[in-house]
């Protein structure tokens, strides 16, 4: 089935603002990018270090370590990822992150992420 030309458009522009971001962001030991995805029903989060091209730390709402109330909504369920991977990356010493978006836009699921993570400590 083809693609409406609207929704063409809309992978388009979202790829070249993500590649647009990537230009600017790298990720070392010190401070490891964190990539933020963002799916219809779930969000998750890695933290990776560029440099030696690994990743250190992967969670998302689906995962089996945590457990994370499907009954919340969306937003919440951000948030609450992003406390548990936060307190997850202090134990691992990691304190600073670089943020990639990952070509999406800063507010809802993202934002509540982001200031999760930033509640359990981490600075980016």
């Amino acid at each position: 089935m083809k693609k409406k030309r609207s929704e063409q458009k809309k992978i388009y522009n979202r790829r070249k603002r993500k590649y647009s971001i990537r230009k600017k962001i790298f990720g070392t030991k010190d401070a490891p990018r964190l990539s933020v995805y963002r799916s219809l029903k779930n969000i998750s989060a890695q933290l990776i270090d560029d440099a030696n091209s690994k990743t250190l730390l992967s969670l998302s709402t689906n995962s089996k370590d945590i457990k994370i109330d499907k009954s919340k909504k969306k937003v919440e369920q951000s948030f609450e990822l992003g406390k548990k991977f936060g307190e997850i990356a202090k134990k691992e010493n990691i304190d600073k992150i670089k943020f990639d978006r990952n070509g999406y836009l800063f507010h809802g699921r993202v934002k509540a992420l982001a200031d999760g993570m930033r509640k359990a400590g981490l600075k980016f």
